[in-house]
């Protein structure tokens, strides 16, 4: 299943319709003509595995079941089958670096030195630098990567919470269940896997077998896949990234953390340059892989790829005030208060997603302009339900933020794939300005959107043959063209 040409919409069960018989997995079923209006083909749905959910989800008691609170299996086989009619994709996500510590599993090896599965996670007689996880992910709210367990009188190294310990990857029965867990979901009719945590499983991998620095885990995992994607949460730079694409036998695609970190400092600034930076580094990756884009998703704005001086910038931007900042690098706010609720600026930043090469994602409430609620802790402002009043207030306002996403997303999937690796970024004299030029087969696309406030003119270069999408009306486009604003235009070109 290729991914070009496609566009992901991201669904949180628990929040998008909300626990419960009305709810769940069924609710999301309920609501898959939004998606489809929305523009998007393929769905995203975050955890929906049993799980105490101390952590949204991410925290496993069994990897082959469905949680009570979301519904059945009987249910998640109605929600797939009702995708594929409405010829939506379905990808799930697979969080196997780590289990819940309520996990059968981890029970079993902490009561009993004999048990098979004591060796299924990583022990130590006591605490010590680890050189598969440096520091913990969490910083302020866990102080180690290690926690005694009083049972097995030993400590368990957690990445994540103390409640997550990690699992030894590179264990061949934890890869083979980590095979039977992939089996189990493409039986029940997903179409791909959005793989939680990568670097943490390649460097544990790599512990147990040096070879190919551990990527061979993510060979073995594709091979298991059988060829549906896997999409890979890779939080590194572009200096990385062909290493986890290997020669297409590894993963399928890579969620771009780097591009996300330098698009929000381009906003920051009013300024293409860090685009234009960020895209010039991007590695073309082979045939049938490409990376994947997105605004805000289900955790804080990491900033860690940033350097210190830009991070500040983009801190004071959009997180002025302490309580809007978690972890000592990053910012727990959704998209919209953090460009001030102005739908020409929202509008905007969706623009550039739905121009840069790649696939696209649109997380759920991004497209009707969300709000976050600081009184929250740690991640979860960004985690609050759907607000249904508002998609169908906005469903009645031509101009809405809503109408404009739906616009700008149907476009894309008609305007067909961008690939990584014919895409040039430009320069121009006005430095709000990102210019996106796509080349394709017998003629280009190219996407102009301006970061700054003022109208601004940019004399093109190119023989101007269609304008495709635009903000707002203009003149036909020629040598001199006009983006008022915080304006965006796609042009085909010669």
């Amino acid at each position: 299943m290729s991914l070009d040409g496609h566009v992901i919409y991201q669904v949180d069960p628990a929040t998008f319709c909300g626990p419960g018989t009305d709810g769940g997995l069924a609710g999301v079923r309920r609501h898959l003509d939004h998606v489809r209006a929305v523009g998007a083909d393929t769905l995203w749905l975050q955890p929906f595995y049993v799980s105490p959910y101390r952590d949204a989800g991410y925290d496993i008691v069994d990897h082959l079941g469905v949680s009570q609170r979301f519904g059945t299996m009987a249910d998640f086989d109605d929600l797939v089958e009702r995708c594929h009619q409405l010829d939506l994709r379905i990808v799930v996500g697979l969080v196997v670096q780590h289990t819940s510590i309520d996990h059968p599993w981890f029970r079993s090896a902490r009561d009993d030195p004999a048990s098979p599965y004591r060796d299924f996670y990583v022990w130590a007689a006591e605490p010590h630098d680890d050189k598969v996880v440096r520091e913990p992910v969490f910083p302020g709210v866990e102080d180690s990567i290690w926690a005694y367990d009083d049972h097995a009188a030993k400590y368990y190294r957690h990445a994540f919470y103390t409640h997550q310990p990690d699992l030894d990857v590179g264990h061949p029965g934890v890869r083979e269940e980590i095979a039977g867990i992939v089996r189990h979901w493409l039986d029940h009719g997903v179409d791909g896997f959005r793989v939680d945590a990568v670097p943490h499983m390649v460097r544990q991998a790599a512990v147990t077998d040096s070879r190919d620095d551990g990527f061979w885990f993510l060979s073995e995992l594709a091979d298991a896949a059988g060829g549906a994607p896997l999409l890979g949460e890779v939080d590194q730079g572009p200096s990385t990234y062909l290493d986890y694409f290997g020669d297409a036998d590894r993963l399928s695609g890579i969620l771009d953390f780097w591009t996300n970190n330098l698009l929000f400092l381009a906003l920051a600034r009013g300024s293409a340059e860090p685009l234009v930076r960020a895209l010039r580094a991007q590695p073309t990756p082979p045939d049938g892989c490409t990376y994947l884009n997105w605004l805000r998703n289900q955790d804080e704005l990491n900033l860690s790829l940033l350097s210190e001086s830009e991070r500040d910038e983009v801190m004071a931007a959009f997180a002025p005030d302490d309580t809007m900042r978690v972890f000592g690098r990053g910012i727990r706010r959704r998209l919209a208060p953090m460009l001030g609720e102005d739908v020409r600026r929202i509008a905007m930043a969706h623009a550039i997603v739905q121009s840069l090469p790649g696939v696209p994602i649109v997380r759920y409430g991004e497209e009707i302009g969300m709000d976050d609620d600081l009184s929250l802790p740690e991640r979860q402002p960004v985690r609050t339900p759907m607000e249904w009043s508002r998609v169908e207030e906005q469903e009645l306002q031509p101009g809405s933020l809503l109408s404009r996403v739906s616009q700008l997303v149907h476009r894309r999937r008609e305007v067909g794939p961008l690939r990584p690796g014919r895409c040039e970024a430009l320069s121009f004299g006005a430095g709000a300005v990102l210019g996106l030029v796509h080349q394709r087969a017998d003629d280009a696309v190219l996407m102009l959107i301006n970061l700054s406030a003022d109208e601004v003119h940019v004399e093109l270069q190119y023989d101007v043959r269609a304008d495709l999408l635009a903000d707002r009306q203009y003149e036909p486009a020629g040598a001199d063209v006009v983006l008022g604003g915080y304006g965006y235009r796609w042009l085909r070109v010669r």
